[in-house]
C-alpha cells in the first residue's frame, strides 16, 4: 500500500487531508455523533491511502475514525491507545467481518465481493501497521 505511493504536490496532499477530514466528520454525523474537536497530534495520514483521525465528541467521548482507500469506520478510544493500534483494530475487525460473511452460505454474491474487499483492505492496513518506517516518529 504505502510502497507504491504516488507523488502528490503539497497542495494536492493538503486537499486530500482536508477532504478526508470532511468525510470523517460527515460519517460521524451520519452515525448520530457530533464532533467537538479533532486531536491532530494523535491523527495520522498515509497520503493518499488512509487517514486515521481521533475526535472528541460533544458528549466528551473520544473516537477513532478511519477513512481513505478503506471502509470508513469508527471505534471508541478504549479500543486503541495510538493511531497505529487503532489501525490494527480496524484490520482485525474487517477480517472478522469478512470471515463471517464468507462462512455464511446464504450471503449474496455482492456480500461475498464486499467480504473479499474487506480482506484485501484488512491485509493492506495490517501490513502498513507492521512497517516500522511509517511509524518511527509517530508512536
Amino acid at each position: 500500500m504505502a510502497d507504491q505511493q504516488p507523488q502528490l504536490t503539497e497542495e494536492q496532499a493538503q486537499e486530500w487531508v482536508r477532504g478526508k477530514f470532511q468525510d470523517a466528520n460527515k460519517y460521524l454525523a451520519e452515525q448520530g455523533i457530533l464532533s467537538d474537536q479533532i486531536l491532530l497530534k494523535e491523527s495520522r495520514y498515509l497520503i493518499p491511502f488512509i487517514a486515521i483521525w481521533k475526535f472528541t465528541t460533544q458528549d466528551r467521548k473520544k473516537v477513532w475514525v478511519v477513512n481513505g482507500d478503506v471502509p470508513t469506520d469508527l471505534v471508541g478510544e478504549k479500543a486503541a491507545k495510538t493511531p497505529r493500534d487503532a489501525l490494527r483494530h480496524f484490520a482485525l475487525s474487517w477480517q472478522l467481518k469478512a470471515d463471517k460473511i464468507l462462512a455464511d452460505q446464504a450471503s449474496s454474491p455482492e456480500q461475498q465481493d464486499y467480504a473479499k474487499y474487506l480482506v484485501v483492505r484488512a491485509e493492506n492496513v495490517y501490513h502498513a501497521t507492521d512497517n516500522e518506517a511509517l511509524w518511527q516518529q509517530q508512536d
